[in-house]
């Protein structure tokens, strides 16, 4: 048995998903990992089925009829978890992006030194981005940097979507009431964590595009983002 699970959602992913599996497994720590399938058309939860076969009471699958979102996969993730009492539960990509050896950092930031949320950033120490063209990364990082101009968090990396969250940080918001479900779900995440006063610490990665697949940015995930937060702060103001 684990203390931690690691949600990966995906849309046609056929081309990683075994590899990150197989190389969250591979970790000194024990996780398991929970993949939440939006009815792939490239069978990517028919090789989640075939792998269970070898990881049996370690890798579970959520499959859902359509495409939804990646914060509705997040949040469908987050129930399973605590349903099935999970301490620590992740936030993290199919395609690399994110790599699963700092799992045991985000880990240790809650487990060990007692933070209540920690995100894998690409912003606390410089930018720490590799294989994004300069736009992608100027769109990325004057996004964090309007978010903080906004919401006044502190957090420099709020799109980030490698994430460890406590227990008690997804028991205390209210998942049926999260709005948004792109890029912003993202920043509506850590916004509410930090109205509620939890800590959130940064730890430092190296993000790396993928080299397999095919991106889910869009302009309208971008948009959702941009006139998002304007929205959830405003709210903010309203409620406590």
């Amino acid at each position: 048995m684990s203390d931690a699970i690691v949600i990966i959602p995906t849309y046609n992913e056929i081309e990683n998903i075994e590899s990150i599996i197989r190389t969250v497994f591979s970790q000194p720590k024990i996780f398991h990992v929970l993949v939440v399938d939006d009815n792939s058309p490239d069978h990517t939860a028919e090789t989640v089925k075939t792998l269970q076969q070898e990881f049996k009471g370690q890798l579970f699958l959520l499959e859902r009829t359509k495409k939804s979102g990646l914060g509705t996969a997040y949040i469908a993730g987050f129930e399973w978890a605590l349903e099935n009492s999970y301490e620590y539960v992740f936030e993290m990509d199919a395609d690399f992006s994110h790599n699963p050896e700092d799992l045991i950092r985000l880990y240790e930031a809650c487990a060990i030194d007692g933070a209540d949320m920690s995100v894998g950033s690409r912003y606390v120490k410089g930018i720490t981005v590799v294989n994004w063209p300069m736009s992608r990364i100027i769109l990325s990082y004057g996004a964090s940097r309007y978010v903080r101009l906004i919401t006044r968090m502190t957090v420099k990396d709020s799109t980030a979507g490698f994430v460890c969250y406590k227990r008690s940080v997804l028991e205390a918001i209210d998942l049926k009431k999260i709005k948004f479900v792109g890029y912003a779900f993202q920043i509506e995440m850590k916004f509410k964590a930090y109205k509620k006063g939890f800590q959130i610490v940064e730890i430092p990665v190296i993000f790396k595009d993928r080299t397999k697949g095919k991106s889910k940015m869009s302009g309208s995930i971008i948009s959702e983002a941009i006139f998002g937060v304007i929205s959830l702060k405003i709210k903010s103001l309203f409620t406590k």
